[in-house]
């Protein structure tokens, strides 16, 4: 069968016609000339309706999705959307909600925002939670937003710094210094966890607080969590917590009892709400009851029977328009009502015995890059040792042909060749297996003929593509001529032929 899907304008044809309109009920009336354009037709692809669907549903059926594989990526992005949150999230009373309706009419969104607030508060343990902010890296913001305002309020006008473990989400030292702050990098110990020699070597009078993710980016527990608490609080600093793998933790640790005092919550990881191309996302946060007056305006409340929005007393102000994100508040409180306690407690129980089911099983090739239980998921390395020309980048592009998608390669930077692999608890043994076996085949594929790795994918619509081209000069509008002198077309070529091409 060709893989080769041209592009839409190679479809065209002058006359073809997809829609069919109704007949004028109105005069018909001339364009303005002055809204005319000077430089003839547009060039919109001219189609049937037939051809339009098929070409569109043939470039779906390429995508890679939950619905049909698993994603092993370990990332912020949670891998199962479930259906029953989509049907609730398009209920009429929620979908055809307006923001500006008075509260006497937004009463049901409102007792549900109220009582998403207080699921999240009581799964962290912290006093007051806002669900403003739209993604986690405006969490974050919001976070730094408030531990300044706390400083400046005290008159504590000098702390300027906020700490930031060299394992750490790259959106921690980009939004501390989006509000303005130094940010100084705390190095990794030998098991991976924060040093917490460096950690006393760069607390200070400065310290505005300290961001970490717990678990981190690595996979591991921060087993020195408590310690590094009581370091920054003793410094005059905050902790701010990382929220990216609360999944991870669900039910069994509150962030606010190992001595946190801020946090986001990935609502598009941990509670199921899509994000990417199915998004937005929504990065709610919580906090301690001496950060409650700090936090972004609006929060829901509640007098008697009725719900309303207030303004926290010292508010840092809006950090989104409106009431957030909501359809993805409906989708999360959905998922946590569906599950109750005791199954968001089995979350955090499958998500972490998956990983290091997966750790187990692949260990012994794949080199893990700290040799020690790992959380939600794992960080192995790509470096074979039958085959030390073996790259990552091989790995990867090689488990496509195996029906895989990829997991996150190269990242935490700090660890070389770096796999980054989160099955999440949705997947089965079944799965797991079927995974872990693809990755000893190409383990062994490495050893026996490195160029089926080089090679990789051959089943994939495109084979490799010139990333760094693509990235430093992008090809963003259509160009017949440009497009076919690319493909280095002629008039006997076939489409397969021309598979390899850079930005194609």
């Amino acid at each position: 069968m060709n893989n080769y899907e041209p592009p839409i304008f190679e479809l065209s044809g002058p006359g073809k016609i997809g829609a069919n309109l109704p007949r004028l009920d109105v005069p018909q009336a001339e364009l303005p000339q002055a809204l005319l354009r000077d430089d003839g037709l547009p060039g919109i692809p001219e189609l049937t309706e037939t051809e339009v669907t098929r070409h569109f549903t043939r470039i779906s059926q390429r995508n890679f999705c939950i619905d049909t594989g698993m994603y092993p990526l370990g990332s912020c992005t949670m891998k199962y959307n479930p259906k029953v949150h989509e049907e609730a999230a398009r209920l009429p009373g929620f979908a055809f909600a307006h923001p500006m309706q008075p509260e006497a009419q937004s009463q049901g969104a409102l007792e549900l925002m109220y009582g998403l607030q207080n699921y999240l508060a009581e799964l962290s343990g912290f006093d007051q939670v806002s669900l403003q902010p739209a993604a986690g890296a405006q969490g974050e913001f919001t976070g730094v937003l408030v531990f300044r305002a706390y400083h400046l309020d005290r008159g504590d006008t000098e702390r300027n710094e906020i700490l930031v473990p060299d394992s750490a989400h790259g959106t921690n030292p980009a939004t501390a210094a989006m509000v303005g702050m130094k940010v100084v990098e705390v190095k990794s110990g030998p098991r991976g966890n924060c040093s917490i020699e460096d950690l006393k070597a760069k607390l200070g009078p400065h310290t505005a607080g300290l961001m970490l993710t717990n678990p981190n980016t690595l996979g591991l527990f921060e087993q020195n969590i408590q310690e590094i608490a009581r370091l920054v609080h003793e410094a005059g600093g905050l902790m701010y917590g990382d929220g990216a793998n609360f999944n991870a933790i669900l039910g069994i640790v509150k962030p606010r009892d190992v001595g946190f005092d801020f946090m986001h919550y990935n609502l598009h990881k941990t509670f199921t709400t899509p994000h990417g191309g199915g998004g937005p996302g929504s990065g709610a946060v919580g906090c301690t009851k001496e950060l409650a007056p700090y936090m972004p305006a609006p929060v829901a409340d509640k007098d008697g029977d009725r719900y309303y929005f207030r303004t926290p007393e010292k508010s840092i102000g809006r950090v989104k328009s409106f009431w957030g994100n909501f359809g993805m508040l409906v989708r999360a409180w959905a998922y946590i009502r569906t599950l109750g306690a005791a199954g968001l407690k089995e979350v955090s129980d499958n998500a972490v015995l998956n990983a290091n089911y997966i750790r187990v099983r692949l260990q012994h090739v794949y080199p893990v890059a700290y040799d020690r239980t790992c959380m939600h998921e794992v960080v192995l390395k790509g470096q074979l040792k039958e085959a030390p020309q073996a790259r990552t980048l091989d790995i990867a592009k090689r488990l496509i042909d195996y029906g895989f998608h990829p997991p996150t390669v190269y990242f935490p930077i700090s660890v070389p060749e770096a796999l980054m692999i989160e099955p999440t608890e949705t997947e089965s043994k079944r799965n797991l297996d079927a995974f872990c076996d693809a990755m000893l085949k190409i383990a062994q594929e490495a050893a026996e003929d490195i160029n089926i790795l080089k090679n990789a994918p051959t089943t994939a619509p495109v084979r490799r593509l010139d990333e760094v081209g693509a990235a430093r000069k992008p090809i963003l509008t259509y160009d017949r001529a440009r497009f076919r002198e690319l493909r280095g077309e002629h008039e006997h070529a076939t489409p397969d032929d021309q598979l390899t091409v850079p930005s194609y």
